[in-house]
């Protein structure tokens, strides 16, 4: 079995947020974004209710949000940053407390299901030709490989994928040899 790795090229990543978005598929931009900006397991965001982001009383996307991971039973608190404020913005005129964030087509009101999750990520990394297999999963590592590039302490990324080790933490990262040739070179530009 082959691992996913992280989408490590900034301009994949940005194609890949603008894909569904650019063909009126809010619900399925608003999937990638959230699994890129939160580092959440697909089982977390298909879980997520409108209630749970949004404050329906002070009318108002809230500032962070606290979950109970379904994998580790670990608590997670969340900042929601400004890409994923954006993309709930354009959702809100159809949404109800009850709701499902990833809401299904199919049926009242039902997430999608881990499978469709799969689906809408592949299917347009496909179509951006990205050459290489791109999962739900990809999305959460993407987030470590980004944090990391840009100089997030790698025991704060640790704490954020609420690993229990940094060896796992540290296969996420999906580091490389120009990695690490990239860590030469600036050391060598520092002395």
């Amino acid at each position: 079995m082959s691992t996913t790795q992280p989408i490590r090229n900034k301009n994949q990543i940005r194609e890949l947020a603008e894909y569904y978005l650019k063909r009126g598929k809010i619900r399925n931009h608003l999937l990638i974004i959230i699994s890129v900006h939160t580092a959440l397991r697909i089982s977390d965001i298909l879980r997520l209710k409108w209630g749970d982001v949004y404050d329906f009383e002070h009318q108002s996307i809230r500032e962070n949000i606290t979950i109970v991971e379904k994998k580790t039973g670990k608590p997670k608190t969340i900042l929601l940053n400004k890409a994923i404020k954006a993309a709930l913005t354009l959702c809100l005129p159809f949404v109800q407390k009850d709701f499902f964030l990833i809401k299904s087509h199919k049926g009242e009101n039902q997430a999608i299901s881990r499978i469709q999750a799969y689906r809408i990520i592949s299917e347009a990394a496909k179509a951006l030709c990205f050459g290489y297999k791109v999962s739900c999963h990809s999305l959460r590592k993407t987030f470590g490989y980004l944090a990391w590039k840009n100089g997030i302490n790698p025991v704060i990324i640790m704490e954020i994928y609420n690993h229990s080790n940094f060896a796992v933490t540290r296969r996420y990262l999906g580091v490389t040899q120009e990695d690490k040739d990239e860590a030469y070179i600036k050391l060598a530009n520092l002395i």
